[in-house]
């Protein structure tokens, strides 16, 4: 069987949320893995998250779809520098003249010269993989480049975007407030939780996720239980779209945290094999828990679905592993 995240399919319209917020799908893989939002205060327009260079053409046309234009655009924010949130950054800050980048300090570089990010990422996908997921990455002028760290405020047009340091994912990670809406915009700070696995009744699964190379399950935890103490109506997930972060949601995701690190705790013996174990433990639990949530859920093709994360969760934890044994 195929993975379920190649299969071709119509990329979903654009859906425009509370607040002016619109969301497009980041054409990222499949539809409904990664989103862009735009939000729109009067006719001046903010990004969070860039996608890959492919997204940035969806990008263009939703502007122009709201009757503006990329000169309309004051701020480009990707919450990260992973290549899934921050690839198109270049491309977009090339066709909106009056941008800022406004990016984590510790990911300010690579935004300026992505050459090394490039490179690396290269040598682990290969040629072929990476032109098709992600496209070359282009450089931004250093003076386009505001650096926010904890607690840096932005006057986006009368609306404020509150930049908060959130590590334990990535070390170059912030999540953005939003004052109009009182929402967040997470990265992946706040995990993953896929539209295509809600329940009728609204109920959601959502897991952290741990991708190398900076996973930090303390730090992780402590920015989480930030993110939820601010309270905010909504968080927007980068993947996938908004959720409410109710009591059941945090109490999930701070679950899947601790089980993660158990399950690599407990199969830290032998080395030989340790990542297979790993996966197959991981998959279990998150299958079972989407079970508990949605029991109408197709457990098969939610295997295919979440191998990618269950995947990636797992190399960041052997890194993890690595610097507990250093």
């Amino acid at each position: 069987m195929t993975d379920a995240r190649q299969q071709p399919a119509q990329y979903p319209t654009p859906i425009h949320h509370p607040h002016d917020i619109w969301q497009l799908d980041a054409e990222y893989v499949t539809p409904g893995v990664a989103s862009v939002y735009i939000i729109q205060q009067e006719d001046r327009l903010a990004i969070v998250e860039t996608g890959t260079c492919h997204t940035v053409p969806h990008i263009l046309e939703q502007i122009h779809q709201l009757g503006l234009t990329p000169a309309h655009v004051d701020y480009v924010i990707p919450t990260h520098v992973h290549l899934d949130h921050a690839a198109g950054a270049g491309h977009l800050m090339a066709w909106c003249p009056n941008a800022q980048l406004v990016i984590h300090p510790r990911g300010a570089a690579h935004m300026i010269d992505p050459g090394k990010l490039e490179a690396g990422t290269r040598a682990v996908y290969g040629a072929e993989k990476y032109e098709q997921l992600y496209g070359s990455l282009l450089p931004i002028a250093a003076e386009r480049v505001t650096q926010a760290s904890d607690g840096f405020t932005l006057d986006f047009n009368g609306r404020t975007f509150t930049f908060l340091d959130t590590q334990g994912h990535a070390k170059h990670h912030f999540c953005v407030h939003d004052s109009a809406s009182n929402s967040i915009f997470s990265g992946d700070t706040f995990g993953i939780s896929y539209r295509a696995f809600d329940a009728d009744d609204g109920q959601n699964l959502l897991f952290v996720t741990t991708t190398p190379v900076h996973f930090d399950p303390p730090a992780l935890r402590a920015s989480i239980e930030r993110l939820a103490g601010l309270k905010p109506e909504r968080i927007y997930l980068t993947h996938y779209g908004p959720i409410v972060p109710h009591a059941d949601n945090v109490s999930q995701l701070l679950q899947s945290l601790d089980a993660f690190v158990a399950i690599a705790r407990q199969e830290i013996a032998p080395p030989e094999g340790r990542s297979d174990r790993i996966q197959q433990r991981m998959m279990a639990y998150l299958l079972a828990q989407l079970e508990t949530i949605n029991p109408a859920a197709d457990l098969d093709q939610a295997r295919h679905w979440l191998s990618m994360d269950v995947n990636l969760n797992t190399q960041g934890i052997e890194v993890w592993l690595q610097r507990q044994a250093s």
